[in-house]
């Protein structure tokens, strides 16, 4: 059978780990990104390269984006050169992403009137995974487009779950972020009030890693807070993102979440520290800050 040819735009360090992943399963690529070495590099494996996301779209049978925000996704999919303007009827956007559900289900909606599918697929693991086609993947959106584009993502996932209708994907996605974001954020504090009280911090994770409250979250945080080593791959200032994404939804569902608007205001103020490039256990040294 023949392979789908693939349109990838966003080549940041997961993305241009997933192409390189789709190029060395023989898929034909066609890439789109505003970094040229990014591009370069996918272009010297055997992708072409597309200008607009009009000419991406129109060559392809299936979109994928790996992009930072919902705004950014919008501007490509409704710019006047954009996905929507170039997408073939039959052709299916996978939106890796983390963005807004809200926003998911709109584009969704204006693609089925253009006969085109949509998923939305974020992502759990690393860059690592990605090269190797391990990923953790939470795809969402109908059915009979979930399985046109499902074998893809197969190659490129670990583990392939379908969540239901569009949207659901992101959904889970930002819920997730939330449990884990706050979790990092309450070890932090909790390593940063023991080292402000005087105690020893290998200790406190001695006695906690002994209980239930213990969890690779946990590691990471005592990593940082008592070893000084940064591992967990995710910035405070993507976080700090998400959580505003998570608040956005919560609204949109008529509820409120004050756990999480915690959680983002002291994101927000590590942010403004000058923290954000930061690993999320790095909002460690906010903490100890904090003493007045």
């Amino acid at each position: 059978m023949t392979k789908p040819t693939i349109g990838f735009i966003g080549l940041g360090l997961m993305g241009g780990s997933m192409v390189e992943n789709l190029q060395n399963r023989d898929y034909q690529v066609t890439v789109m990104d505003l970094n040229a070495d990014a591009v370069a590099a996918c272009v010297a494996r055997g992708a072409k390269e597309a200008k607009t996301g009009k000419e991406l779209a129109e060559n392809v049978d299936i979109v994928m984006l790996c992009l930072t925000t919902s705004a950014v996704v919008e501007k490509l999919v409704y710019g006047d050169d954009g996905i929507l303007a170039g997408i073939k009827p039959g052709a299916v956007l996978v939106d890796f992403g983390t963005s807004i559900p809200a926003s998911t289900r709109k584009i969704g909606a204006d693609l089925a009137a253009k006969g085109a599918g949509m998923v939305d697929a974020p992502l759990g693991r690393t860059p690592a995974h990605a090269k190797q086609g391990l990923l953790n993947i939470m795809a969402a959106g109908d059915i009979e487009v979930f399985n046109k584009v499902k074998p893809v993502l197969e190659e490129q996932g670990e583990n392939v779950f379908h969540l239901g209708a569009l949207g659901a994907g992101h959904t889970t996605k930002l819920v997730n972020n939330f449990m884990g974001m706050t979790t990092v954020a309450t070890m932090s504090q909790a390593f940063a009030v023991a080292k402000l009280a005087g105690v020893d911090g290998q200790q406190l994770f001695d006695i906690m890693s002994a209980g239930p409250s213990n969890s690779p979250f946990m590691q990471f945080c005592k990593n940082y807070a008592v070893d000084g080593v940064s591992d967990l791959g995710f910035s405070i200032a993507n976080a700090n993102k998400d959580l505003g994404y998570f608040l956005e939804m919560v609204s949109d569902l008529g509820t409120e979440s004050q756990i999480a608007q915690g959680t983002s205001a002291n994101l927000q103020a590590a942010l403004d520290a000058g923290l954000g490039n930061g690993n999320v256990p790095e909002i460690f040294d906010y903490f100890v800050g904090l003493k007045k």
